[in-house]
């Protein structure tokens, strides 16, 4: 029986996603299946980018979060949930770095820096000292978003009509990317009693090249699906 220590567990990243990686059996295969499908994924990425936002402007508890500046933005923003638009100078903004972050996750690689990439964008969502904005986004709306991302993303694999195996193991290696994203925000909304109030090994992350959303890590998946939508 192998030992785990609790508390590396909230202070440590890297051993925090080895043990959550293991025990969902997530490794080099996996990568390789999502790699598999990657380019056929990837020029359906703005078809995505603009599904993903009307969805999140169809609820006005939604909707709301976009209103506060957003980091790195130099535009004027919106001052209701009316003035703020699908073409705002602010959400044209947001999706780029939504268009960057998808061909992030389809590119990889998936190493260390990969992974301070996917705790930083759980912890964007949340009201830290480490950044400017004080977005902090409420996890019923993050977990509604990361079960409609894995639903759709069904869909959007099967329509690609690809061989058995292929299929299933690009089903399987999403799947547990998917919850391993799902993880890292529960590190920063789901603390436990007992957790030492220490800052984790990647508490510090900041700087330009981090991308600032998270449609959860499977949009790859919603890019297919509405790209089929839309042929159909």
């Amino acid at each position: 029986m192998q030992h785990i220590d609790d508390t590396k567990l909230y202070n440590d990243g890297q051993y925090r996603f080895d043990y959550v990686a293991d025990f969902m059996e997530f490794g080099e295969t996996d990568i390789k299946a999502i790699q598999a499908v990657a380019e056929q994924v990837r020029p359906l990425i703005p078809v995505v980018v603009d599904a993903v936002y009307k969805k999140l402007f169809t609820y006005d508890v939604t909707k709301r979060f976009f209103l506060p500046k957003n980091e790195g933005f130099e535009g004027e923003t919106a001052t209701t949930l009316e003035a703020l638009t699908l073409d705002h100078p602010q959400i044209k903004f947001r999706k780029d770095f939504l268009s960057r972050y998808l061909n992030k996750l389809l590119d990889g690689p998936y190493d260390d820096r990969f992974l301070r990439y996917l705790d930083w964008v759980a912890k964007i969502h949340t009201d830290t000292p480490q950044k400017k904005s004080k977005i902090n986004v409420d996890y019923i709306h993050v977990n509604c978003l990361m079960g409609y991302v894995e639903s759709t993303l069904v869909g959007g694999l099967l329509s690609l009509h690809l061989d058995r195996d292929t299929e299933a193991k690009a089903l399987a290696a999403f799947n547990k990317l998917l919850w391993i994203q799902n993880d890292y925000f529960a590190k920063y909304y789901a603390l436990p009693s007992n957790q030492i109030k220490e800052p984790s090994s990647f508490s510090s992350l900041t700087g330009p090249h981090v991308l600032s959303t998270m449609m959860g890590t499977l949009i790859g998946g919603l890019a297919v699906y509405f790209g089929f939508i839309k042929r159909s």
